[in-house]
């Protein structure tokens, strides 16, 4: 391609880019969902068929954004027990800002624990996941279908 064909084409590009009311510079596509999220939190609950949770926990995201949340889980299968867990933590991943992080996943996974109990379980919500770890004490056994959910707390 001629220095000249090269010159018209790229006054071309930028002028469909300022007739359509964009800078070039913003011509792009939306930012890629790369930044990772960290969860700290807490959590405790029941199951005798039906499972429910709650807990409260803090995320911080590499871009800086931060935010307490609450969190509640709930679902239903073969299970039964109580249980604690305490410093859990999270991964999420594929995610553009911390307003991503927040809503309902959906969680399927088996434990199985007598006074220290363990879990590591992934979660997904489109192309959001959340690799979740921790540790607690209680007595559960079974295996459920759950649904995970992340809301900030308000102040």
């Amino acid at each position: 391609m001629s220095k000249r064909t090269l010159g018209l084409t790229a006054a071309l590009v930028l002028g469909v880019a300022g007739l359509a009311g964009l800078p070039a510079s913003r011509a792009h596509a939306a930012p890629a969902a790369d930044i990772k999220c960290h969860l700290k939190f807490s959590l405790a609950g029941w199951s005798a068929l039906y499972q429910h949770a709650e807990g409260s926990g803090h995320i911080v995201c590499d871009n800086g954004q931060r935010a307490a949340v609450s969190i509640n889980m709930v679902g239903g299968g073969l299970t039964a027990g109580k249980f604690r867990i305490d410093n859990g933590t999270g991964e999420i991943s594929h995610v553009r800002g911390i307003q991503d992080v927040f809503g309902d996943y959906a969680e399927a996974g088996a434990s199985a624990g007598v006074i220290k109990s363990g879990s590591a379980q992934v979660l997904t919500k489109g192309t959001t996941s959340i690799a979740l770890a921790g540790s607690g004490e209680g007595i559960n056994l079974g295996v459920a279908v759950d649904k995970f959910s992340i809301k900030p707390v308000s102040h």
